[in-house]
């Protein structure tokens, strides 16, 4: 088991920069783009910046940041949207856990 978050993926407003971790480079193509697409989104929208991350049971867990003094940051939103993206993408991201805990944590596929 990790002791520390895995990154999976990431968008940051201020440098205008996407990063997805060269670990998960086998997703299929599809998916990378879909997070690709919502990362970039989101930190357009939103600002700040956006990080998807496995804690060490495998959850997929949302971070959002911003620097102090970011007064176009809107955290008001941000809230909404991340709450949003959880019951819109809610089945990439469960199938992104099953994905991390079968091939990097070695569980078992519960039928």
């Amino acid at each position: 088991m990790y002791d520390e978050k895995i990154v999976l993926c990431g968008a940051n407003s201020y440098e205008q920069k996407y990063y997805l971790n060269q670990e998960f480079g086998s997703l299929p193509e599809a998916v990378k783009n879909e997070l690709q697409i919502m990362c970039v989104m989101f930190t357009e929208e939103i600002g700040g910046i956006i990080v998807l991350e496995y804690d060490e049971d495998g959850n997929l867990q949302i971070d959002v940041t911003s620097d102090e003094g970011d007064y176009l940051f809107d955290e008001i939103g941000c809230g909404l949207k991340v709450k949003q993206m959880q019951q819109d993408k809610r089945e990439l991201f469960e199938a992104l856990e099953m994905y991390y805990k079968v091939i990097y944590l070695g569980m078992e596929v519960e039928e």
